[in-house]
């Protein structure tokens, strides 16, 4: 079979080619492809970005061995049954026919397929199996998403076991690599610094070649945070704003208020998401949303609630469906509005049309992280834009700051404390969280959310941040949610600036209006005075990643005067009109 079937097969298979791609290979595509053979490797691993087209060049690189007849079967290892029959329709595309199986249940399969495919739990559970199938024949193995072979020691082991004889084997992965010590089978690592062992990967196509190559689309994050009040299991009740730099275990206690469904942060920013989503739909109509949410009960909850929103009831996909699946590709070939997943959003859910997104999910990961975001990356035409609202969370704005940034998985790290190391992680108890209906006995507890207010905080485009605090549904959110949903980068960033000075106008002509009367009490007006200052005194810090007692020192130094404890009214006056001129 010649390379004329992959005239068939978009570039980005199983959905739409970005807009400017032909028929034919990527440029990264190609490069990989010529690449693996030349040098004929036995193990190759090829990490790309979600939505650059992993899938194509592997079964290009499939059907170039066959028809050299260096192989005579496929095996093709994933992470999700969905993902099993995804990959078993792409590649009968271009004549390579995959039996997806009926959960590896199957004593024999039929002589007219080139492979199976097969998830990592179904190697762990029949690892002689697929040994023998490896030891019959030639065989390529493809393994999608190379590090859930590090999800179980038993599946690392399990594969390792079961594909040692393989021919050829080519792994590939779109997100960042795992933070712990299991190593990933037929990974190559180096030496690293300080004693570790880094990974290497033999091609590398990362989010920000593919932003150049308009092969995925820009993302805008939203950001939103507010006052939050709980009471812990001691019996004591606490507040807190959500972004504000707290400890790790206060962080978390308000970011899990943020999420309660009973909570006004939660209902607000879904309201807001929904108004994103209307104004997207007008210039790319079929345009989706997906909200991310930690576990089935409060998936459940933020369904009903987008459906009082919207008037329209959002599907609801969970972990343990049995028709999971279908419900994904129901709602992909639909236009309809919403869709509300739990542990199905990573590499599971592949939607190009999702254009919004809700980060309604406890999970703190980067690799879960990057895989959220990259279900809404998919570029189908020029200037599409993508938009996901987060909790302004500390360690979630960090990985949305650093989106563009290579990860390699990391053996023998020395691990930081929780004050410095922001990708210090606690998996385990994410992954037992999510896995059942509430959360773990950690969390749980007699934990109470007792109430929660959303405050717009700010959008980071590009690793810059725009705007100021607003309330929901005021002018100054309205801006920011209203941007058009096809824009070129530039434009985007052009906008954001707009809509910056406009804000800080506004702020402006309230604050001329609202000016304290001579008779209010002096150390009122000073103390609103100094709130002002500190609220954008903390935007610009977050702005430019420094510390707040950097910009008050800068501030003081260019305007003069006494610490701002000290400080006249006058002298306060001054600090807020310089402080905008840096904005």
């Amino acid at each position: 079979m010649t390379s004329s079937a992959f005239e068939h097969l978009s570039p980005a298979f199983p959905q739409r080619a970005a807009w400017g791609t032909a028929s034919r290979l990527r440029a990264w595509q190609a490069e990989a492809l010529d690449d693996y053979l030349t040098r004929a490797p036995r193990d190759y691993l090829c990490v790309a970005t979600p939505g650059a087209g992993k899938t194509t060049f592997a079964l290009r690189v499939a059907r170039e061995l066959l028809d050299a007849r260096e192989i005579r079967r496929v095996i093709i290892v994933t992470p999700t049954e969905h993902l099993k029959v995804q990959w078993a329709d792409a590649a009968a595309r271009v004549g390579i026919h995959i039996d997806p199986g009926l959960g590896n249940s199957r004593r024999g399969r039929s002589r007219e397929y080139d492979g199976v495919a097969v998830t990592y739990a179904g190697v762990a559970a029949r690892s002689f199996h697929y040994q023998a199938l490896v030891g019959n024949f030639p065989t390529l193995v493809i393994f999608d998403e190379v590090h859930h072979a590090g999800d179980a020691l038993s599946w690392g082991e399990a594969a390792s076991e079961a594909f040692a004889g393989a021919t050829r084997r080519l792994s590939l992965t779109g997100t960042p690599f795992r933070s712990d010590d299991h190593p990933i089978p037929f990974v190559t690592y180096e030496p690293g610094p300080g004693g570790t062992a880094v990974s290497r990967p033999d091609y590398s196509y990362g989010y920000a070649e593919a932003l150049r190559d308009q092969v995925v689309r820009p993302v805008l994050f939203m950001n939103y945070g507010g006052p939050m009040r709980w009471r812990t299991k001691a019996g004591e009740v606490m507040d807190a704003d959500l972004g504000s730099a707290l400890t790790k275990d206060v962080t978390s206690q308000a970011w899990r208020t943020a999420l309660d469904p009973k909570g006004e942060w939660i209902a607000a920013v879904l309201r807001a998401a929904d108004t994103r989503l209307t104004e997207v739909r007008r210039h790319i109509p079929d345009a989706g949303g997906l909200v991310i949410a930690s576990n089935q009960t409060q998936a459940r909850a933020y369904a009903r609630a987008l459906g009082e929103v919207t008037g329209e009831k959002p599907t609801v996909v969970l972990s343990d469906d049995t028709g999971a699946g279908k419900r994904i590709d129901a709602f992909a070939a639909s236009e309809d509005r919403w869709m509300v997943a739990v542990r199905m959003v990573s590499e599971g859910v592949d939607v190009p049309r999702l254009a919004v997104g809700v980060y309604a999910t406890a999970t703190s990961t980067p690799l879960f992280f990057a895989q959220a975001v990259g279900r809404f990356v998919r570029a189908r035409r020029k200037g599409e834009l993508a938009t996901v609202f987060l909790p302004t969370v500390p360690i979630i704005l960090a990985h949305a700051a650093t989106l563009e940034r290579q990860r390699d998985h990391v053996l023998g790290r020395k691990q930081a404390s929780d004050e410095t190391d922001i990708w210090a992680e606690t998996e385990a108890l994410i992954e037992r969280a999510n896995a059942g209906e509430g959360a773990s006995d950690e969390l749980e507890g007699s934990f109470e959310a007792l109430e929660s207010n959303a405050t717009f905080d700010h959008v980071m485009f590009d690793s810059e941040q725009f705007g100021m605090h607003a309330s929901p549904r005021s002018d100054d959110e309205a801006d920011y949610l209203g941007l058009p949903g096809l824009l070129e980068p530039e434009q985007v960033t052009h906008l954001l600036r707009e809509r910056q000075r406009k804000q800080i106008a506004r702020r402006d002509r309230a604050d001329r209006r609202e000016r304290q009367p001579r008779e209010v009490s002096l150390h009122r007006a000073l103390e609103s005075k100094r709130k002002q200052l500190n609220s954008l005194v903390a935007q610009y810090a977050r702005t430019k990643g420094v510390p707040h007692s950097h910009v008050h020192a800068e501030l003081r130094r260019q305007c003069g005067g006494p610490p701002l404890a000290q400080a006249s009214t006058d002298q306060v006056d001054a600090r807020v009109a310089m402080i905008r001129t840096w904005f």
